[in-house]
């Protein structure tokens, strides 16, 4: 077996794990007896590749190892945040008796210097929590400067310093293997070209927010680039899929219930219920393309949009008109319907399984 990534040399040891209690459980019912030759040589088999495995990918083997590298995500995240706000404060007790020179100076070599000790990091040590802790006090301190450096040389905001901060936490993202960087850029660039295409509509561009479907080209674009091949870069297709709908649905929340902030030329009443019914086809089609293409991550943020709309919609329909014991009674009763449809579509999904193994 060709494994290539992290990602999959985890899937195999997880999967050795379970064959070990399945046979342990097997043996005990007496289902199958395995010589002393054959526990042997699966024994050494799993052993030996659990070993490269650990050594190319330093993967998790152990339900105990699972616990501890929790632990150091815990502790890399929270030693990630100590140093950025020590080194925020750090700034701000000392700046005033530094030269603008000097200010200059440390402003542009922190990031820099920063970037290089992440990727030493992340060449260096195998299991990344150095260099994602180094990566997001870098990307702070790179945040930090470029606010010092306005307000040093007095210069207006603009929409490119979020072009800017993306792409270096796109950089930092990739040399440190690091989600929650590659979910800091994904924020600056989707805030950047709404920015921009608020802009291109004539309005100022701190405002961006208040056209919401501004954001429907960068979802869109979001989701073409999580088909690209990310096989070295553990979990960033799914993170590049859940904003690509967080991006889609949120606004079509918002149009749903306030269509006067929309482009379309209609009157308020029909942009509403259009994104109304907008909200329930694409919640329903990710849940259906998820399951399709086996991706839980489409599954649960399809599910919890569809929910969202729903039970919006039920309270726009009925809170006025209902005794609140009715209300919540319909709310109850909606929820067992929904239970019934997902039991019936996962029912659906294992019987197609049968079917191809047949």
């Amino acid at each position: 077996m060709d494994i290539t990534s992290k990602e999959k040399a985890q899937s195999r040891a997880d999967q050795i794990s379970a064959f070990k209690a399945e046979l342990a459980a097997a043996e005990h019912d007496a289902v199958l007896s395995l010589s002393t030759e054959q526990h042997s040589a699966i024994t050494q088999y799993h052993d030996d590749l659990l070993s490269r495995l650990s050594l190319k990918f330093d993967i998790d083997s152990s339900h105990k190892q699972k616990q501890l590298s929790l632990g150091m995500k815990i502790a890399s995240f929270i030693g990630a945040i100590g140093m950025a706000a020590s080194i925020f404060f750090l700034f701000y007790q000392f700046w005033g008796g530094l030269s603008t020179t000097q200010q200059v100076f440390i402003l542009f070599s922190a990031p820099v210097i920063g970037l290089f000790i992440t990727v030493y990091a992340a060449n260096k040590e195998k299991t990344g929590y150095f260099a994602k802790l180094f990566g997001l006090v870098t990307l702070s301190c790179f945040v930090l400067n470029l606010s010092m450096f306005g307000q040093i040389f007095n210069i207006s905001p603009t929409p490119k310093a979020l072009l800017i901060w993306a792409v270096f936490a796109f950089l930092l993202a990739y040399a440190a293997n690091a989600r929650l960087l590659l979910a800091a850029g994904i924020i600056s660039i989707s805030a950047f070209l709404s920015a921009q295409t608020s802009t291109w509509g004539g309005a100022y561009w701190i405002s961006f927010g208040e056209r919401p479907e501004n954001f429907f080209p960068i979802a869109l674009l979001l989701l073409l680039v999580s088909y690209l091949p990310h096989q070295h870069f553990v979990g960033f297709r799914p993170i590049y899929r859940v904003f690509s709908m967080l991006i889609f649905f949120i606004p079509v929340l918002i149009l749903s219930n306030w269509g006067a902030i929309s482009y379309l030329n209609l009157s308020t009443a029909t942009i509403e219920i259009l994104y109304q019914i907008t909200s329930f086809v694409m919640s329903a089609g990710a849940i259906s393309l998820g399951i399709k293409k086996a991706w839980p991550d489409m599954v649960n943020t399809g599910n919890v949009f569809f929910t969202i709309f729903l039970y919006t919609k039920i309270y726009d329909w009925w809170w006025e008109l209902m005794p609140k014991y009715l209300f919540f009674l319909v709310i109850g009763l909606s929820a067992i319907l929904m239970l019934l449809i997902f039991k019936r579509l996962r029912n659906a999904a294992i019987g197609t399984k049968e079917e191809v193994k047949k």
